[in-house]
This record gives C-alpha cells, structure tokens and sequence, in this order.
C-alpha cells in the first residue's frame, strides 16, 4: 500500500549572515536527509528537544517555509505528488483542502479583528468557491460543533479574546478541518494548556481522526502524549531522524541512546529509577554542528568511530529503524552522559 505522506532524503537550509557583518551569505542546514513515512488514519509522533528541526520539517510540507529558508533537496510526496517540486500556487490549493495545520497558540494563529466564524468562513471560501453567505455561516456552525464548540451558533460571532484558551485550540481545529484534509499536521497543540483542557482536545483530535479517517502528524515533546496518541513514533536530533519505530517499540525497546535519553527525561515513562536523568548539554547550534552522529558528544555509549561516520539507518524489525553504530543496543549501554 503507498503511504499517504512520504518523506524521502528532505534537507532543509536557512541563509545566515557572513562573517564580520559583511553582506554575503551563507546557509546552514536545519532539516539534514530526513525520511519519514505515514500511512492514511494513522497517527505519526515526531518528538526531540526544541531546536532538532520539528517544526521547519512541518512547514516545508505545508510549503510554509520563511524566505530565509529553502528546500535544497528531496521530495515530500503526498499520495504520490511531489509537494516539494510545486509552485506557490499549486501549493495554495492544496494548503487546507489536502493538508491543514494547527499551531501551539491559538491566539498568536487567529486574527484578534475578526470573529472566529469569519475566519472559519475565509478557510472554506477559498475551497469551496460560490457559497453565498448564510451557506458559509451554516458551515463554519457545523465546523464548529464538530469541533465540540458548545453553543456553536453563538460563539460564531465572538472574537477570539472572548474565548477560553482551550475554545480558541478549538476553533483553530475547526478551520484545520473545514475542508477536509487527508492529513492534519499539529504542531504542540496541547503545550498552552492545562492538563484537563489537554486531555479533552487530545479526546477531540482522537475522535475526529475516527470520523474522517484523516492521517495525523503530531509534533510534540511529551511522551506522555506520545504514549497516548501515537501508532508510530519517529525521535528526531539536530536535523535528523535517530529512530521510527511503532510506538510500543519506542517505550518498551528503545534502540537509539537519544531515545532512551528522552525517555530517562521522563520519571513517569522511564524503564528504572537509573535512568531518570536529564541528559547533559544541548542541541548543538546549526552552525556547528559536530561530525559524525551529532549526538555523540552528548552519549555515554559512544564509539571512537561516532565523531567520524554518520550512522546510516539500520533496520531491527518490521517499520523499526534506527542511526546507532551500536544497534542494537545491549542491555547494558547508557542513554547520556549524566
């Protein structure tokens, strides 16, 4: 079966000033060789520390990027179609209708002056072309109460400061999904929330992926989230995938020292009170990144040969991929440097 999104060798780069403030410019890469893949109505975590490039891979897909960034090379394939190789307006019409996005705060996402069900009409204008305005009206309330919105046909005219965080994400999900999309990429949809307004909307995200049969890209850090929402799970470190795997495999045999680092970063999901540890340093900067596998200066378990040889990825099971010169991992090997 082809998958519905594939992912197939994405490098990403961003232009940086010169040195010594002069005008010429050079790039650093950001998302560095990335294959991933998701099957239609499931569920793909992308998790890893802030800055290993989650979020510049889901705005490329959604053909998103900023003008100081590019694609240099790969293809983004959406039920075949290469969403890497379109132009701006191709991708126009593809943005909502084929794919949608949700981002982590809803009140930085939506217009403060206009109301959420003109946002919501605005989403579905440009899809659906010659729908007067009671027909748009009557779509974004059923967009709404899809959405779980109490009181839909109310709150269609409220703007966003007059609604609740949690309403906000809402309504945020209800124009992610006025149209349709095959695949819905949420970008730490939970992260302004509290816990009860997180588990409701991760409820409502569950749900309605039932309904449609829509495909999700979930970028997250928590593995609490992870454990509960995800079928697949791919760990992602400065630019570059350390392993996929079905989310089982991710908890309960974890073949990457990155992984088993986050997971010891997690006292509730940790395998032992040995590994519930912070891992030492941080995501090197783009500009210097280091040779070889670009954790290695940050695992306890590296080889002489990890400064040197980027790690190619080694199948260990079915869909389950790991970037260790180590995998598998022995019992014994540590997750980082304390």
């Amino acid at each position: 079966m082809t998958p519905l999104l594939s992912i197939e060798g994405l490098h990403t780069t961003i232009r940086v000033p010169g040195s010594n403030g002069g005008r010429e410019h050079g790039e650093v890469g950001v998302v560095d060789g990335v294959d991933l893949v998701l099957d239609a109505g499931r569920t793909l975590a992308l998790v890893g520390e802030s800055g290993c490039g989650k979020s510049m891979l889901s705005l490329a897909i959604m053909g998103l990027l900023p003008p100081v960034a590019r694609i240099a090379s790969g293809r983004i394939l959406l039920d075949g179609l290469d969403l890497a190789s379109l132009p701006a307006s191709a991708l126009r019409a593809i943005r909502g209708r084929r794919v949608a996005m949700i981002f982590q705060d809803p009140m930085t996402s939506l217009n403060p002056v206009l109301s959420v069900g003109a946002q919501i009409m605005e989403a579905i204008r440009v899809h659906v072309p010659g729908l007067d305005r009671r027909a748009l009206r009557a779509r974004a309330i059923a967009t709404m109460e899809k959405a779980r919105i109490p009181n839909a046909a109310a709150r269609v005219d409220a703007y966003p400061h007059q609604l609740s965080g949690g309403l906000r994400q809402r309504v945020m999900i209800a124009m992610a999904l006025a149209c349709g999309p095959e695949l819905l990429i949420a970008d730490e949809p939970t992260t302004a929330l509290d816990v009860t307004v997180q588990a409701q909307i991760l409820g409502l995200l569950r749900d309605l992926q039932r309904e449609t049969g829509m495909a999700l890209l979930l970028i997250t850090h928590d593995l609490g989230v992870v454990a509960e929402m995800a079928d697949e799970v791919a760990v992602m470190y400065a630019g570059r995938v350390m392993e996929q795997a079905p989310v089982s495999a991710i908890f309960d045999d974890p073949q990457h020292p990155y992984t088993l680092g986050l997971l010891g970063c997690t006292p509730a999901l940790a395998m032992n009170a040995g590994r519930q540890r912070a891992i030492a340093g941080g995501v090197p900067p783009l500009a210097s990144m280091p040779p070889g596998c670009r954790f290695h200066p940050r695992c306890a378990a590296a080889l002489p040969d990890c400064a040197r040889a980027r790690p190619m990825p080694r199948r260990l099971g079915e869909r389950h991929l790991a970037a260790c010169l180590r995998s598998p991992l022995e019992a014994s090997v540590p997750a980082a440097r304390p």
